[in-house]
């Protein structure tokens, strides 16, 4: 019967309740190896967990992804926790993962070294470090406020350079806001400016405990730092990103506060050895220099000075010689050139070439007028002959022959019978007048004759 049937989303509702109340489904633990996995920014991640025999699809929703330290990648084996539910519309049964960590390695150390890879190739650990000053004046520390590293910090300077004045910028150095509260500490010390080292640390503890020192946000905020950072975190054998990323690292805080400042009794020591050298060497090139002026004075030269200005005196006598003998010579060439140059412009005066070339113009305006006159008198015998010519073949020369022109009411000259009707006017033009006849008959002629 019909009523025996279910659908199937009933069925799949069943099996979905059957798979939410099973105690064994509510909590499970599973191991295998990341498939079909691509990063889903600021989104629910969707993936496949495999082994060599099965594979179960998986979802991770935004909030417990968030949670992960690392980076899932395609391949990578991991261990999950979650709860198995069949999905409704697909009638699948699914993994949903609460938690996640890499299978073999623990999860924080499988973050540093994906982290450690990604800013060594953006160069945050190859960077040039900035040098220390030798003489810092001011000092920020980013720390906690009531450990024991500000307090190590303060004692060594004190005891090595009381002269450096340290400001404390209290931070968190433990928990999941401590990262942020380092890095925003960090920036706040650049952005005050007027410091000459930056100190950041904390006490040694477990990977979990310096964890906020292995954030990239801290890294980043290091590396960015126009002040000079001295990394002290945890122990010696504790090396964590920001170590990496600062400009010198200290094994502990005491550590830090020497790289920072130096000694005061042994810059006093130091300036006193300066001191005597700088003495000792000033005297003997005072001495050099006295020794030097006591050879002078007792030099001829000092002690007879005239002796310095003889030969220059000799000097400027013969060139004072030379100098006038120069002149006078000179003075003479000049003055024999000015005879030469007199001569020559009289042999060359510009009167006589005036008037060669006055004559020269007056025979060339009498050649000019005569080919004018010889040139009129050749146009007008051309024009002349233009005109006879002319003459001979005017219609009126051929018409006084006895040859007349006819012409239609239009005006149009008549040179055939077939342009003529019968009782049309003509008029007829003769040499000396014209006719105004009227057609009678046409007769056309047969070839030879012009039928006039």
């Amino acid at each position: 019967m019909a009523s025996e049937y279910l659908s199937v989303t009933a069925l799949t509702q069943y099996l979905k309740r059957k798979f939410d109340y099973d105690p064994y489904l509510g909590k499970v633990y599973l191991t295998g190896e990341i498939s079909n996995f691509r990063l889903r920014l600021n989104a629910h991640q969707y993936f496949s967990l495999k082994d060599d025999h099965a594979k179960i699809n998986a979802i991770m929703f935004k909030s417990a992804f968030n949670k992960v330290k690392f980076r899932p990648e395609e391949g990578m084996k991991v261990l999950v926790m979650g709860h198995i539910s069949l999905y409704e519309p697909s009638g699948s049964y699914q993994i949903y993962v609460e938690r996640m960590e890499p299978d073999g390695v623990g999860q924080l150390y499988q973050a540093l070294e994906q982290l450690k890879r990604k800013l060594d190739q953006e160069g945050l650990f190859n960077a040039p470090k900035k040098e220390l000053p030798v003489f810092p004046k001011k000092i920020a520390v980013v720390t906690s406020p009531s450990g024991a590293v500000i307090r190590d910090i303060i004692t060594t300077v004190k005891r090595r350079f009381p002269i450096a004045q340290i400001v404390l910028f209290p931070a968190l150095v433990q928990g999941n806001q401590a990262a942020v509260d380092i890095a925003n500490r960090i920036n706040q010390v650049n952005e005050l400016g007027g410091f000459d080292t930056l100190i950041i640390g904390r006490g040694g503890g477990s990977i979990e405990d310096l964890w906020p020192f292995n954030e990239e946000v801290v890294a980043r905020a290091i590396f960015d730092s126009s002040i000079p950072v001295i990394s002290s975190v945890g122990h010696e054998t504790d090396t964590t990103i920001a170590d990496l990323v600062a400009d010198r690292r200290a094994a502990t805080p005491t550590a830090a506060a020497e790289l920072a400042v130096p000694r005061l009794d042994q810059v006093k020591a130091t300036l006193s050895t300066d001191e005597v050298r700088l003495v000792n060497g000033i005297s003997g090139i005072l001495k050099q220099q006295q020794l030097k002026l006591t050879r002078l004075l007792e030099s001829p030269v000092m002690r007879n000075p005239q002796r310095i200005y003889e030969n220059y005196s000799q000097q400027i006598d013969l060139l004072f010689q030379r100098l006038t003998s120069a002149t006078k010579q000179s003075i003479q060439n000049q003055q024999q050139r000015l005879a030469s140059n007199t001569t020559d412009l009289k042999l060359t005066t510009p009167i006589n070439q005036i008037k060669a070339a006055q004559q020269h113009l007056n025979i060339l305006a009498l050649q000019l007028q005569q080919n004018i006159r010889n040139d009129l008198n050749q146009q007008q015998q051309q024009l002349q002959l233009l005109a006879e010519s002319l003459d001979h073949l005017s219609p009126l020369k051929i018409m006084s022959r006895g040859f007349t022109v006819a012409t239609n009411n239009q005006g149009k000259i008549i040179n055939s019978t077939k342009q003529i009707t019968k009782d049309e006017e003509l008029t007829i033009k003769f040499h000396d007048g014209q006719v105004i006849a009227k057609t009678i008959e046409v007769q056309q002629s047969d070839g030879g004759n012009d039928g006039r």
